[in-house]
């Protein structure tokens, strides 16, 4: 496809005509195009008109091409002026098309046959003699066979590669190790293709001790630790708070090397009854930061299937450093439950404590009755805009973390043992598990961390 449109070549080469817009390079630089280029388009106008623009699959012979180039030596053009009055679009054909002639005369001037040319592959087998097998010595028939035997071994590993992809210089290096005691190293590097000095260096090579053999086993155990929780990421961060300093690059890569991969959030489940009380503005906007604890609360609603039962989990999250300050389960979502859970937050206020507490436009935080537990403490009560998860996103990636983490990767016989699960699960959210936002450290580590002088 064309860098340029027709229709932009067009109006450059009328704004070149008129003679208002100035000359080439003036023209150029208002449209964005090189000097050479317009002079080009103009060129090709004058000589073709309107044919010039339009799509050409060409295709030169060798009479036009030595047409082209004597017409060019006669009346002294540039390849450029040429091109443009033989309607050639690329006028730095004409000069392969000279160096050809100069070199090979009227012969490199022909088409070249499309396609790649497939070069037939060296045979390393000793040459078949011609004649008959009675005729040969008894030292050329035991070379021939020695060739086929070693042939033949070497070929028999192909049938332990179950993909049966080519096989790479070190796996070359390694079949022909394991054959080495059995036949000639000469003729197996034949056989394999193999250059002796690859060969000798894949050998040295697989002698060496793997250096990553104590990171392994360290990010192993650390996404093992956490059920695999953890992605390069959060794991680079634990490693070197174990004291290794490495980059998240090398982690990522040797974790893809051992297969491992953290989990994938599935959605939250999402209930929405309308307008059933006042809404809130949305003061929060989207501020999802705070300067210290208890400024800042978000909270929502989330649900649990076991079975043919539902668990229903009402948690409140400080925006300061993403801990869980407290919740609520129940079979049911009542507002009891909501209720609960906010009491059990107002415990963590100081009396001069009044945090901000958004949550989205469910029915349990349009109720007067909630309303006025925040009224109590003076709090003021934001909402997310109607169907628009993003204004509770800290919230939504707690629950996407929560279940793709906990929930999905396990499985649960009860109602309460899932409840027992989720309350061993936030106090490892909020006391062990790492936040890259916290500088590698937990909710509780960060809040409890010394300030500095």
């Amino acid at each position: 496809m064309s860098k340029y449109s027709a229709r932009l070549k067009r109006r450059v080469v009328q704004d070149y005509l008129s003679g208002e817009r100035g000359g080439f390079g003036e023209v150029g630089r208002q449209h964005g195009v090189g000097r050479g280029t317009v002079h080009k388009w103009v060129a090709a106008w004058r000589a073709h008109g309107e044919a010039a623009f339009k799509k050409k699959y060409s295709f030169y012979d060798g009479p036009f091409k030595l047409k082209v180039l004597q017409f060019m030596h006669t009346k002294a053009l540039s390849c450029r002026e040429t091109a443009a009055i033989f309607d050639i679009r690329n006028p730095s054909a004409i000069n392969v098309w000279k160096r050809r002639y100069d070199s090979g005369g009227m012969q490199a001037l022909e088409p070249r046959p499309r396609g790649r040319s497939v070069k037939q592959p060296k045979s390393s087998a000793p040459a078949v003699s011609s004649k008959p097998d009675e005729a040969r010595t008894k030292e050329e028939l035991l070379k021939e066979l020695n060739y086929l035997r070693m042939e033949n071994a070497y070929l028999k590993t192909r049938c332990l590669d179950p993909l049966g992809k080519p096989y790479s210089a070190a796996q070359k290096a390694q079949v022909v190790a394991g054959l080495r005691h059995e036949f000639a190293l000469d003729g197996l590097l034949k056989v394999a293709g193999l250059a002796r000095s690859t060969f000798y260096y894949q050998c040295k090579a697989s002698r060496k001790a793997d250096k990553h053999a104590q990171l392994k086993a360290r990010i192993r155990s650390v996404f093992e630790q956490h059920k695999g929780r953890y992605g390069y990421r959060r794991i680079t961060h634990a490693v070197r708070h174990l004291g290794t300093v490495v980059n998240h690059k090398t982690v990522q890569r040797l974790m893809h090397l051992m297969k491992l991969k953290s989990l994938v959030r599935p959605k939250k489940f999402q209930a929405f009854r309308g307008t059933v009380g006042r809404v809130a503005p949305n003061v929060l906007q989207r501020q999802f930061d705070a300067a210290g604890p208890n400024q800042k609360w978000v909270t929502d609603i989330t649900e649990f299937r076991v079975g043919e039962r539902k668990l229903y989990l009402s948690p409140v999250l400080d925006l300061y450093n993403g801990e869980i300050i407290a919740y609520e389960t129940a079979t049911r979502p009542a507002f009891a439950m909501v209720a609960n859970m906010i009491k059990k937050a107002f415990r963590r206020l100081e009396v001069d404590d009044r945090p901000l507490v958004h949550s989205d436009q469910g029915w349990h935080y349009q109720m007067g009755a909630y309303q006025a537990l925040l009224s109590q403490r003076a709090l003021t009560q934001s909402m997310s805009r109607k169907g628009n998860c993003h204004d509770n996103a800290t919230m939504e990636s707690f629950f996407g973390t929560l279940k793709s983490e906990f929930f999905y990767p396990n499985r649960f016989e009860s109602i309460e043992a899932l409840q027992a699960g989720i309350r061993r699960y936030i106090h490892y959210y909020n006391h062990h598990r790492i936040k890259l936002k916290l500088k590698g450290l937990s909710p509780v580590m960060y809040r409890t961390q010394p300030l500095a002088a």
